[in-house]
């Protein structure tokens, strides 16, 4: 076979050599150890947490290492391309605080070693495409689909490998004439990598997270170019990686069985192979059979990133669980910097588990608390405005009309040594703040203690007569005790304990009839703040019920 002229017949376009195009992507001048990873999705328009989950990885790596974060959008698949899939690709990942530092971006592309959609570079891989086939490494493949199931079905009948290769590889052997008449005919061809493989040998790899691995070498004559010329993801990210200087690839584990395929054409390129890092699939406890499983797009809502974005969970809870799933002393390190920015925690590939990642909501939503805890009153602020201006308009117009009266009620139990964790999501701002604002005010008077409905009458109007909006929160709950003889009850909560039977109640239930008229409700954040924000004729309006 002339491998020169069968090159030439398949690429006839082609003019330039593989060394044409690595000159125009130059060694990346970094740091020493500097890391260079990507996020590579295609715009299939569903986001989903694994998205996040390797892309953090990729984040810390290149920036911990003074690296490059770059976002190259794998679009050869326009089957399952979704209109605005691109946008939606970014905003996510921008949603929850990735910013690559090169690639696709909503103004266009930035950075020098692009482009970085793939189907532009339709070009550079027939190029090398072209190389392989001229070495004897590729070749043209004119079966159809029918044959290519009544292969299978041969396959299956003889229990043997599915697959392309070996006798089955049926277009490995056509001459140089009988592929000219083919072409000639106008028979639609795919180009196919010619494997010296054995399924009898090994290779052996190093993971940076599941350790080393024994894997089957690779026989198949896998597809480069489909028909139309557009390249398969095997094909497309090797030359992709190499030439844009990508150090480390971050992937599912589900993409373990196509390493050989890749290490494989790295090999036959003559490239050195990037070090590949594959992530442990999102796993989480089924609520009806109590099994673990995967997560799962038809049945939890909580793969999906907008899931998070709607219910109003910050980015940085988010970031943090995940980070807890990712290296397992995280949660150690945070507690010894309980105000760092997580960017100052030290990731490390060798604190990733190489099995299933468990995920759990109660825990995350445990996260988010003590991640908004730590926030100030005006980062609080702006984070729910922003959520409620998308998803809770009415809410968003409450919260903005006094922004100064917002972030004081949202100031209270904020700071100090044990600040107050009432607030998860952003969603739950609302109820949480909600007896503030006279149009969102319900008062439950089920919350009610024990005592009879005429003590509860006396004491609020009493209480009308003995508040003072000056009190701080000392002064107010003496007010409250020196009350308590009036209506038999305790003022000292340790004599009560000691004989409650001796009483109608306690200084704490006296509280209570006052924060269920004033707050509508049994819980609420330290009641003398919350009288001074709502001001005096507003609590002997709801005094009077």
């Amino acid at each position: 076979m002339d491998t020169k002229a069968l090159a030439e017949l398949l690429f006839p376009q082609v003019t330039e050599s593989p060394e044409d195009v690595i000159a125009r992507y130059p060694a990346r001048e970094l740091p020493e150890g500097a890391k260079v990873t990507r996020i590579a999705p295609s715009p299939t328009g569903f986001m989903h947490l694994g998205n996040l989950y390797g892309a953090l990885v990729d984040e810390r790596l290149a920036h911990q290492s003074g690296g490059v974060f770059y976002l190259r959008i794998e679009d050869t698949d326009q089957k399952r391309a979704v209109e605005g899939g691109v946008r939606m690709i970014i905003e996510a990942f921008q949603s929850f605080g990735l910013h690559p530092d090169e690639g696709a971006t909503l103004e266009g592309e930035k950075g020098e070693y692009g482009p970085y959609y793939q189907r532009q570079r339709k070009e550079i891989y027939h190029v090398f495409a072209k190389a392989l086939v001229e070495q004897g490494h590729a070749y043209p493949c004119f079966c159809t689909e029918d044959e290519l199931a009544q292969m299978r079905v041969q396959q299956e009948a003889a229990k043997e490998n599915f697959g392309y290769y070996g006798k089955y590889a049926k277009c490995r052997n056509l001459t140089l004439e009988e592929i000219q008449a083919k072409i000639a005919a106008g028979i639609p061809y795919v180009v196919r990598f010619r494997s010296n493989g054995n399924v009898e040998h090994k290779i052996f790899h190093n993971d940076l997270v599941k350790g080393k691995l024994e894997l089957t070498e690779n026989d198949q004559d896998l597809v480069l170019l489909k028909s139309d010329g557009i390249p398969t993801y095997h094909f497309a990210h090797v030359i992709d990686d190499h030439l844009m200087g990508t150090t480390h690839v971050v992937r599912g584990e589900e993409w373990l069985p196509t390493l050989p395929m890749h290490l494989q054409m790295f090999q036959t390129l003559g490239w050195k192979p990037p070090k590949y890092l594959h992530t442990a699939q999102l796993m989480k406890i089924d609520p009806e059979t109590g099994a673990k499983r995967k997560l799962s797009k038809r049945k939890d809502p909580e793969l999906a990133l907008s899931f998070y974005r709607q219910l109003g969970y910050p980015t940085a809870s988010v970031l943090e669980y995940l980070m807890t799933m990712l290296n397992s002393n995280f949660e150690e390190w945070r507690m010894a910097n309980p105000t760092a920015p997580m960017e100052d925690f030290k990731f490390t590939t060798a604190k990733m588990s190489g099995s299933g990642a468990l995920f759990d909501i109660d825990k995350l939503t445990d996260v988010s608390k003590n991640v908004i805890s730590r926030m100030s009153a005006e980062e609080v602020y702006w984070q729910v405005a922003a959520w409620a201006q998308e998803y809770d308009p009415e809410f968003y117009t409450l919260l903005t009309r006094d922004s100064e009266y917002s972030k004081a009620i949202l100031a209270i139990g904020r700071g100090g040594k044990k600040p107050r964790k009432d607030i998860a999501l952003w969603s739950e701002v609302k109820p949480y703040m909600s007896f503030f604002f006279d149009e969102l005010f319900e008062r439950d008077d089920s919350q009610m203690p024990a005592l009879p409905a005429e003590t509860i009458r006396q004491i609020l109007e009493d209480y009308k007569t003995v508040y003072h909006p000056e009190d701080d929160s000392n002064q107010w709950f003496a007010r409250l005790k020196e009350m308590c003889p009036k209506y038999n009850l305790c003022a000292d909560m340790k004599a009560y304990k000691k004989d409650p039977s001796a009483y109608a109640g306690s200084v704490a239930d006296l509280s209570m009839v006052l924060r269920v008229a004033i707050t509508g409700r049994a819980q609420s954040p330290d009641l003398a703040q919350v009288c001074g924000l709502l001001g005096a004729d507003r609590v002997v309006q709801r005094l009077h019920g």
